[in-house]
């Protein structure tokens, strides 16, 4: 889903996408002249490998995502939640995806792992 950062409005319009079994709901505000305000949360389930086991998990994600983004350059480097849409057109696709990514790319571990201390040593 593209949409254009010059008809983003200062009202706050509904947004939602899904993908991979993710859904994002939220909506799109413009905060300032290149600024815009997603302020949205992710539900869903995500299909993870345990990093101790192996065993592949359902995770339940129920997570709030606020970013900013912005058709320019940015020189606040207070604020890194920002995303930079340099062409002018805002990409939701690709903020989900790359969120989902992130996510899959951090440790996570099934229920039965999660906790334990007990050393792990499987034979192959």
């Amino acid at each position: 889903m593209k949409i254009l950062f010059e008809k983003v409005g200062t009202t706050a319009k509904p947004l939602e996408l899904s993908l991979q079994d993710v859904r994002l709901r939220g909506t799109l505000a413009k905060s300032g002249y290149h600024r815009v305000l997603l302020d949205a949360n992710m539900e869903g389930n995500l299909p993870l490998v345990c990093d101790r086991c192996g065993k592949l998990f359902d995770y339940l994600l129920d997570t709030p995502l606020k970013l900013t983004l912005s058709d320019q350059v940015s020189e606040d480097k207070d604020d890194l939640d920002i995303i930079e849409f340099l062409d002018g057109v805002i990409d939701v696709t690709y903020i989900l995806q790359s969120e989902i990514n992130a996510i899959e790319g951090a440790f996570h571990y099934c229920d039965s792992c999660d906790g334990s201390e007990e050393a792990l040593e499987i034979e192959f």
